[in-house]
Formats: C-alpha cells, structure tokens, sequence
C-alpha cells in the first residue's frame, strides 16, 4: 500500500481571532502508523475514510474504521495508531481561536467523548476536503470559507451528538418543538409572518402546534407573537422618539397602525402615542 500525505494552510495568518482553521490535510496511512502519545496546542478532527486503527485518550481506548471522527482537544495526552492490515485513510482539520472550545462543547465534543460515528451520505469529508481546496487556492477568502466549512461539521456532529443525548419521548420533544417556535418569532416578528408560515417552516400543523404551545407556556401562538410585538414597540417608543408610531408598528411586523395602537392599548391600557409621553416625558415637565 502507497502511502500519501498532503495538507494545506490556511493562507490567512493566525492573530488571537476567535476562530480560525489552522490547516487541513488528507493521507493514506502506512501499517501501524503512529501519532504521539503527545499533547497538542489546538483542536484537531479526523474523519477516518477507509481502514481502522486505534485512538487512545487519557480516558480510554477507541477502535475505529471508516466513517468514524475524532476530535483531539488540546492539553489532552492522547495517540493514534493505524491498523496493521488495514491503515487508516483519513483527512483532518485543525482549528483554534477563543470560540473553538464553545464550538466543540455545542457539536457535543468532550474530552470523555470525543467520538463521532457518521452515517452515510455525511458532509464531514467534503467539508474537509472544500478546506483543503480553499487553502491550496491561496485566497484570503480561504479562511471564511473554511469556517463556514467548520460550521457545516460541528452542526452535522450536533445533530449526531446532541440530540442522541437527550432523553427520548413526547415530552422532551414537546418542549423543543415549543422552544423551536419561540426562537422563530423571537427572530421573525419584525416581519409580517403568520403562524402559518411557522407551522409549514417547521412541519407540522397549525392545530397540533398551538395545542402543545398553549400547554406549555400558557399563550396561543398568535397571542405570544403579537405580545411580543407588542413588548418590541415599547423599547422603540422608548429609545426612537423621531419614529412615528406608524414606522414602529412597521418595525415589529405589524403593517396596520391603526390595529397596532388597539392591540397595544388592550396589553398596557394606554395607547403608544401616552405610553410615549409618560416615558419620554415623565410628570409631563
């Protein structure tokens, strides 16, 4: 067997930024190739493409083949040795900056489990393939398309990692599906959506939500999004005094001025133009 190594830096160099791709690199490993035991600086993922062989941490011992990933934190002791009969082939990425620990810990990378079993059709070796392509390109966009690169890997890994975690069964999957519909109308209620829209945007029915919604935070949907409205318009009344109230109803999504004024009078029995007055204006001095 031919054994082959190749890596490409990231052209862009490395100055404290948050988060940064070192480099990334490919090989097809000899019989009992070994790595350490030794501590590395920075994160350093393999994804293994054909073979097997072994990864050692201070925790414990992993035996992996194709389609595994591993992900060496740095300060760990750890070592890898390819199989004798069957080396490992694999490509790899390393990365540092201030975020990268935040970012391995939200894929679901601990140093206990730094172990990621991919399933077929998995982005992780394009990705880290499209890194090294960018970085023999020898653009200083390299670097932001390898993040993005990185990005796509870390959500793929928490999607395998993160959610396996969590407990299984109606309730928990309730309760992410109610949070998944507060971080959309946290995000969209500037715009005029509907909760149409949110149903179809994440797959189920208009009935089925508002039921598990109601029940887990007391409000309809419909309720929640135009309270929360509501509740935007307030901070802008407050801090935008040269916004009329008509451009404040268009910046929390809601288009009708007139229905705007009456949905903020039934919440804070005043209208917004008083609300103003009395915040802007306290004691009428």
């Amino acid at each position: 067997m031919q054994h082959t190594y190749s890596v490409g830096s990231n052209p862009v160099y490395y100055d404290k930024q948050v988060l940064h791709v070192l480099f990334a690199g490919e090989s097809q490993t000899l019989p009992l190739h070994q790595a350490g035991p030794k501590i590395y600086e920075y994160y350093l993922l393999h994804y293994i493409e054909s073979g097997s062989g072994v990864f050692r941490t201070e925790q414990r011992t992993y035996e992996l083949g194709a389609g595994d990933c591993f992900l060496i934190h740095p300060g760990q002791l750890v070592s890898y040795i390819s199989d004798p009969q069957q080396p490992w082939r694999y490509r790899w990425a390393a990365f540092t900056g201030g975020d990268a620990g935040q970012l391995a810990q939200q894929a679901g990378f601990t140093p206990f489990a730094p172990v990621l079993s991919t399933a077929e059709g998995s982005v992780i070796p394009g990705a880290l393939a499209g890194m090294m392509s960018a970085f023999y390109a020898n653009k200083e966009s390299a670097s932001l398309t390898a993040l993005g690169y990185l990005y796509l890997i870390a959500g793929e890994a928490a999607e395998l990692l993160v959610s396996s975690s969590r407990l299984p069964g109606a309730e928990s999957q309730v309760k992410r599906t109610v949070k998944q519909m507060i971080n959309y109308m946290a995000s969209q209620y500037a715009h005029p959506v509907s909760i149409e829209q949110m149903c179809g945007s994440l797959g189920y029915n208009r009935a089925y939500l508002s039921r598990i919604f109601k029940q887990e935070t007391g409000l309809s949907p419909v309720t929640y999004l135009l309270k929360l409205r509501v509740e935007k318009s307030r901070q802008l009344l407050r801090e935008r005094p040269e916004l009329s109230v008509e451009q404040v109803a268009a910046s929390v999504g809601l288009t009708d001025a007139l229905y705007f004024s009456r949905q903020f009078k039934r919440f804070y029995s005043q209208s917004p133009t008083a609300y103003r007055l009395a915040t802007v204006n306290p004691g009428g001095k």
